[in-house]
């Protein structure tokens, strides 16, 4: 069993030799949740903060991290890096490991919700990820965040390359959800006033993975600012669900 320490800072390197920066939160249990953040976003995000706190308190350790060249981490800030931020998660699960911990659930928000439904699809250890607000069509958002004219800028502006660019359009979600383990279980929460990720993008990973459960927070919008309490609860609630039937199934 883990010691109880409360909040310490981490620092674990990537396979790149980038220092990935994170804030455990321990509550004494060998089980832990990784927590994934946004894009341009960090762990200091409210819900990140909010959803590890709330885990630490129902008895469930959780590490909230900044991906490479996000917040605290090394590296340089890329626009896709999608399978860069699979890494890193794959980083900081095996840092775990070799201290004798087993990661339960991955979760992530947004961009990072993209980032552990890709690590689930590529690595096959994680039985339990939950998407918050994740996007279905890659290539949806291109255009809102950039501009119509987002091929003319990108050559301009050094944060976006035309190669991260094409690695996100070339991304397709629905194939690389196809790749899950039909074990692995997947809990999608969306706000149904979504006003970055239509709502309709939750519906359509329901479609297509088979062990999923579906939870819409009515009136949330993209980072929960009026929901944080439902959010931390539906979450916290579906990863304790989880853990037990784990516990039940290897006993």
């Amino acid at each position: 069993m883990a010691s109880v320490t409360g909040e310490k800072k981490v620092i674990i390197p990537n396979n790149h030799g980038n220092k990935l920066v994170g804030i455990l939160h321990d509550s004494g249990t060998t089980e832990i949740v990784i927590l994934c953040h946004g894009f341009q976003s960090s762990k200091e995000h409210s819900i990140m903060v909010n959803l590890a706190v709330a885990l630490q308190n129902a008895g469930i350790s959780a590490f909230r991290f900044d991906f490479s060249g996000n917040g605290e981490s090394e590296g340089s800030f890329d626009f896709a890096n999608y399978w860069g931020e699979v890494d890193d998660i794959h980083s900081v699960a095996q840092h775990f490991r070799l201290e004798n911990r087993t990661v339960s659930a991955i979760i992530g928000h947004s961009k990072g919700a993209n980032a552990v439904l890709l690590y689930a699809s590529k690595y096959h250890d994680i039985k339990t990820v939950v998407n918050l607000s994740g996007r279905y069509d890659l290539k949806g958002g291109v255009e809102d965040r950039l501009g119509k004219d987002f091929m003319e800028r990108i050559r301009s502006d050094y944060r976006v390359t035309e190669e991260s660019l094409k690695e996100r359009l070339n991304l397709n979600m629905h194939e690389q959800c196809q790749q899950i383990d039909k074990d692995c279980r997947v809990f999608t929460v969306h706000g149904s006033a979504d006003e970055i990720i239509p709502v309709g993008d939750a519906f359509e990973f329901a479609k297509i993975l088979p062990n999923h459960k579906l939870h819409i927070i009515e009136g949330a919008n993209h980072v929960y600012t009026d929901n944080q309490a439902e959010l931390a609860s539906v979450v916290v609630n579906f990863i304790r669900e989880t853990m037990q039937l784990d516990k039940s199934a290897a006993s």
